[in-house]
């Protein structure tokens, strides 16, 4: 019998653990990295509730770690792709079905596992298999992921208890039904929290879903797959295949059910799959939902006015936190000529102070990049920045892949506003400051927003109120999260909800209502209770 209205209050953030000396949290973290460390996991996916094995296996390191072996992964092929779709389907009207408090409690319990029995596990995958500090990881793995699942019951709730105003003699409503297919769910390597939101806000919304992550996310993604499972979810409702991304493509945007993707990853992926949908809207049984965040180039304007030890911790911890690699992280900086070789000095002499290594050793606040690939990249940037002379390496410049895909934190410094580290997002430690005339303030932050594709996040640094409302309205258009005297990064759920413009993706916002909304399909209902039996109205009738 479901004949009560349902409630999920505004849940409070999740507090974040401090794992100091002592503490019993660090304990457990330190215990669960050495349990994960000694076990070579065996990680199949997960189609319609069961394991699957292809044997064709992919070896998973830690990025600081190399030569040290944390398991495989059964990387899938085009038939275990239609398979997952076959699940999701199969599923899709008992899940749409399902009351909506059966389908919250599935993922209240999901946060709560993860808040009580599987921190520590939820935290050691990350640090491990993506290279991430204990605080960085506890933000992400354990205190955002959390906040995603409880914030979003509470936001749907909301949502459904909105309803149109009803006539004398009718009564409306709105119905929000789920999608009429599967929703495709693709997510990044650099956030665990997004490995999670992505898949079970579309599910949460009464969709079934087919979730790929990204290869150097796998580690996390089948142990947040097996808590949701533990947690209730029912077979099908989420299938996590590990197939490369074109095949994915190819089979799930031709499919006559694709309903929507949930995207986070590249502006030139995102791109190619837009188009790709596009081509082929005759058919869909619907039109799709693209939702994406594809990265930014994210700025952080001084103005004379600013406090220069501000503006150094802002510069260290927006650049460098993990390494570089989050879609918000500082990487282009506008220092004004009062004040620029002050801020330049002292952070360099910062940076020093920073100890690179493993995730275990808690003292290394820095440590390794996710792989290879991004490596190379990387220090391709920082080699042709030694070579160029409209630019000079400040601080860092250093790299090393011997033990672990290691690069320094590296500030570059250039002349020219239109370098290329001043335009290209690098998703590493590479932060670039151009230093600009103090009295041309206005006309620098023109610079700033026409320099960049990208309008995901940027800050402004100051201690004068008319050049903090200045920069807030010439920078409107250039960073969908915009913050005053704080680095750029750290977007905390239900507080600063997430996403960017321009070539940054559909600003759907992560951690609000507004990303839902796109998950949903509203039917408006309108009963007559008394329906008329003459079609005549009144205006017909004689004097």
């Amino acid at each position: 019998m479901h004949n009560a209205y349902f409630d999920f209050a505004a849940p409070g953030n999740e507090p974040v653990m401090s794992f100091a000396p002592g503490s019993p949290e660090r304990a457990a973290l330190k215990k669960q990295l050495a349990a994960f460390k000694a076990q070579e996991m065996d990680i199949p996916m997960y189609i319609g509730g069961k394991e699957v094995r292809t044997g064709k296996t992919v070896d998973i390191r830690p990025p600081h770690e190399i030569k040290h072996k944390l398991g495989h992964f059964h990387q899938g092929e085009a038939s275990h792709v239609t398979a997952a779709i076959n699940a999701a389907l199969a599923a899709r009207q008992q899940w749409a079905d399902t009351p909506w408090e059966q389908r919250a409690a599935v993922f209240l319990k999901a946060a709560e596992l993860l808040a009580t029995k599987y921190r520590a596990h939820t935290n050691a995958a990350t640090m491990l298999g993506q290279s991430k500090n204990a605080f960085q990881a506890e933000i992400d793995s354990a205190c955002e992921l959390i906040d995603f699942l409880r914030f979003n019951v509470h936001y749907l709730t909301e949502i459904y208890r909105q309803q149109p105003a009803s006539s004398p003699g009718v009564h409306n409503r709105l119905e929000y039904r789920p999608l009429e297919g599967f929703v495709l769910a693709v997510t990044p390597f650099n956030f665990s929290a997004i490995g999670g939101n992505l898949p079970t806000s579309a599910a949460m919304c009464g969709n079934v879903v087919v979730w790929k992550p990204a290869n150097t996310q796998v580690y996390h993604a089948s142990f947040f797959m097996k808590v949701l499972m533990e947690a209730g979810l029912p077979d099908g409702v989420i299938n996590l295949v590990y197939a490369d991304g074109p095949l994915i493509g190819d089979v799930c945007f031709t499919h006559p059910d694709f309903a929507g993707i949930h995207f986070t990853g590249s502006t030139g992926v995102f791109q190619t799959m837009w188009k790709t949908i596009g081509g082929n809207i005759a058919k869909y049984k619907t039109y799709p939902r693209i939702v994406g965040e594809t990265g930014g180039k994210d700025f952080v304007m001084v103005h004379r006015s600013a406090d220069a030890d501000t503006v150094v911790t802002a510069l260290a911890r927006g650049a460098f936190e993990f390494q570089g690699q989050k879609c918000s992280a500082a990487s282009r900086a506008y220092l004004p000529d009062n004040m620029a070789d002050e801020i330049k000095s002292k952070l360099a002499a910062t940076l020093k102070t920073m100890k690179m290594g493993t995730t275990e050793d808690f003292s290394n606040f820095i440590n390794a990049v996710i792989d290879e690939r991004s490596f190379d990249k990387i220090a391709k940037y920082i080699d042709n920045a030694k070579k160029d002379p409209a630019a000079e390496i400040v601080a860092g410049g250093h790299y090393d892949k011997s033990a672990g895909y290691f690069i320094e934190p590296t500030v570059i410094a250039t002349t020219d506003p239109n370098y290329v580290t001043m335009c290209e997002e690098i998703f590493g430690p590479v932060l670039t400051v151009y230093t600009y005339d103090a009295e041309k303030y206005e006309e620098t932050l023109e610079l700033v927003d026409r320099t960049s594709t990208y309008a995901l996040t940027g800050s402004i640094i100051a201690q004068d109120r008319y050049a903090i409302e200045l920069a807030t309205r010439k920078l409107v258009n250039a960073a969908g999260n915009f913050y005053i005297n704080d680095k750029p990064t750290g977007a905390v759920v239900g507080q600063q909800p997430f996403g960017g413009a321009r070539a940054s993706g559909t600003n759907d916002k992560a951690g609000s209502q507004l990303n839902l909304y796109r998950w949903l399909s509203a039917r408006t209902v309108k009963e007559t209770l008394v329906p008329p039996t003459d079609y005549r109205y009144p205006f017909l009738q004689e004097a």
